[in-house]
């Protein structure tokens, strides 16, 4: 006897007998079945640091982000704190540049300064300085420049030297992003050195010359002067390459690598999470963030729900960490949706 249709597949496991959507019925159902979890611990909140006292700055176009001198720095990292996030993630903004950078590495420099406030006012936050001459150089470029060119080994000096500053400042990790070959290996070498042995290196390893970075640039007023950053950054049509440059980093002494960006470079952090088991973080940049923002602002999406659903997708491709604009916002409605 020929069984129905319903009834053959119900004895083989299939339809009526799976029914996928009973563990979608309930919000308690759905909650307790996730297979991504978003949490506060997972966040990194970047902030960009100017000189001066009481200076508030709004960034046109980061909505809702703004250059803070030190006091409002402080301010908004222990909110964030309060919220559970553990780490920012700090620029520099400042008030001279010049073709050495050599503000990037000065003692009383923007970044040493906001890095001190910050650890005497909070000391169990994790502060993570951004190692790049880029803001700091009067040609936007992320080295120094020889007949018109940005030249590498000459740049890992000023790099180390701007890492090592930020350490004696108190910085728990330093971050270079600049891309230069070999950078994590001098960077570990000079920290060492100097008895910064504890001192963690978060390496960009695999950034992208992306057309996302738009608003940061203006935040951080760090646009080239003339030409790009093609000829370092990476080709956003490669992804073998990130496998190379991150496995280069893991052997120079990398404590944990990143992907930037991230929201629209989930497979770049799938392939590394792959490849390595050091902690993993990526970067939803200004320009993804600023896209969410500009559709809500219009009112063609939800914002809570577009911006968590961005970071859910870049924890669901293996990061372990993410840097976003979003994390004090993000914190607050995680904790929201756990209520």
């Amino acid at each position: 006897m020929t069984l129905p249709a319903a009834h053959s597949a119900a004895a083989t496991g299939g339809f009526p007998r799976v029914r996928h959507r009973r563990l979608r019925t309930t919000a308690g159902v759905r909650r307790m079945v996730r297979e991504t979890r978003l949490s506060p611990d997972q966040l990194i909140l970047p902030l960009f640091a100017v000189p001066g006292e009481g200076v508030h700055q709004p960034v046109q176009a980061l909505p809702g982000v703004a250059r803070m001198s030190r006091d409002g720095i402080v301010r908004t990292a222990r909110e964030a704190l309060r919220l559970g996030v553990p780490a920012v993630l700090l620029f520099g903004v400042p008030d001279h540049k010049d073709p050495e950078a050599s503000g990037a590495h000065e003692p009383g420099g923007v970044v040493q300064a906001a890095v001190a406030a910050l650890k005497d006012a909070l000391p169990d936050l994790v502060v993570i300085t951004d190692v790049c001459l880029c803001a700091y150089t009067d040609h936007g470029h992320c080295g120094v420049l020889v007949d018109g060119h940005v030249h590498n080994d000459r740049s890992l000096e000023l790099i180390s030297r701007t890492a090592v500053s930020h350490a004696e400042a108190g910085a728990d990790v330093v971050a270079p992003s600049d891309m230069m070959d070999g950078r994590v290996g001098a960077i570990r070498d000079a920290l060492d050195a100097e008895g910064h042995e504890t001192v963690a290196v978060m390496s960009y390893a695999a950034k992208y010359a992306s057309a996302f970075y738009g608003p940061f640039r203006e935040a951080a007023g760090s646009a080239p002067g003339m030409g790009d950053r093609k000829g370092y950054q990476m080709d956003p049509a490669n992804g073998r390459e990130a496998v190379r440059e991150v496995a280069a980093d893991v052997a120079e002494g990398a404590d944990m690598v990143m992907v930037k960006p991230a929201a629209t470079y989930l497979d770049v952090v799938r392939r590394v999470r792959e490849h390595t088991d050091l902690p993993l973080a990526a970067y939803h940049t200004s320009g993804e963030y600023s896209m969410i923002k500009a559709a809500a602002e219009r009112g063609w999406l939800d914002e809570r729900q577009a911006a968590l659903e961005t970071l859910t997708a870049i924890a669901r491709a293996g990061a372990d960490n993410l840097i976003t604009y979003y994390a004090t916002d993000a914190a607050r409605w995680i904790q929201e949706d756990l209520r």
